[in-house]
């Protein structure tokens, strides 16, 4: 029986043809990364290699002694005769699917995708492949996001109400992608867009690989409270609870995540309000990506696993579950590389 070109150990996801891995969950001697978030980009490995784009956010999680090698999307690259491909995968900033070709076989790892419209990082380009590995975050027919720009309209009108109380609004969202996303959504003549530092270190990320951001104040530099009024915040998940809302006075909160789409979510939050924004795909985005590649062969990481694997199966698509380590949404909220505490 012929063996996969990609097949996973104790380390993670392995080509041996090549001998590197892709996302690797221990430390290894060379690991090509898909994007930032901690459940992907670990600490510890010899080598990385990842989208250029990619590149200060990594140095910003990893530290700046780490052995980062970028590539452009869309320029081959070859390991140890194993052909590798970067291409955007529209989840955050610089994340990529990585093409592995090898004797004329095709393997995808997409590691975190979204192909609904991201103003905040390149869009998602689909594929073709034989092997697709995908997550399914969100792999429920519930899960169908809205236009981006009808959520920044619901975000700003929810800001100008309180600005015109004098009332301070904390965005809670998840501090690499989500929170540039959202302050890229922003209006910016409402008011003043605070940032707590692990958003801020982040922003600088963004803003020196050439995406246009909105003028961001950082948190510490807000002295008393009258700074706060009329302001939105910006803020990761961990931060909620804290002294923020103390210190920011009068103030209404909300949450922003894929997870807000079920009202249950929504009642049991301390926030104010939620507002349904994801970087990951939705049911119909999952589908259409798995589509587009015309894989012969789906593999289903992290999220609905089971219900996606049979949904596609019944609907004429060749799946198995595929078990990693990766986590999904519930990994992007970590503030690796900022000084701050998670919880």
């Amino acid at each position: 029986m012929k063996k996969d070109l990609i097949t996973v150990n104790q380390n993670g996801l392995y080509c041996e043809s090549g001998d590197f891995y892709i996302d690797p969950w221990r430390s290894v001697n060379r690991a090509l990364v898909t994007h930032g978030h901690s459940d992907h980009a670990r600490y510890g490995s010899s080598k990385y290699l990842c989208a250029d784009r990619s590149l200060h956010i990594m140095q910003s999680r990893l530290g700046r002694g780490a052995h980062i090698q970028t590539v452009v999307y869309g320029k081959t690259m070859t390991i140890n005769g194993v052909e590798v491909t970067f291409y955007p995968a529209g989840h955050v900033l610089g994340s990529a699917q990585i093409l592995v070709s090898y004797k004329g076989e095709r393997w995808v790892v997409s590691g975190d995708y979204n192909v609904s419209p991201n103003r905040s990082c390149d869009p998602f380009e689909p594929v073709k492949c034989d092997v697709f590995i995908t997550e399914s975050t969100f792999g429920l027919p519930i899960y169908n996001w809205k236009p981006e720009e009808e959520i920044s309209a619901e975000i700003n009108a929810w800001w100008r109400i309180n600005a015109f109380e004098n009332r301070a609004c904390i965005l809670y969202g998840y501090s690499l992608g989500k929170a540039q996303r959202l302050i890229s959504l922003l209006d910016p003549t409402i008011g003043k867009i605070i940032t707590h530092p692990g958003v801020e270190a982040l922003n600088n990320a963004y803003r020196l690989t050439g995406v246009d951001l909105p003028l961001t104040i950082p948190l510490n530099e807000i002295k008393d409270k009258k700074g706060f009024e009329g302001a939105i915040i910006i803020a990761p998940p961990g931060a909620e609870g804290s002294s923020l809302e103390k210190r920011a006075g009068e103030s209404e909160t909300a949450f922003a995540s894929g997870w807000m789409q079920v009202r249950g979510n929504r009642r049991r939050l301390n926030s104010d309000r939620g507002f349904v924004l994801s970087d990951h795909s939705d049911w119909k985005g999952l589908i259409s990506a798995i589509q587009q590649t015309g894989a012969s062969r789906v593999l289903v990481t992290h999220g609905f696993v089971n219900t996606f694997v049979r949904w596609l199966n019944e609907n004429g698509f060749n799946a198995a579950p595929l078990e990693t380590m990766y986590s999904g949404d519930a990994g992007d909220d970590d503030t690796a590389g900022t000084g701050e505490e998670q919880g």
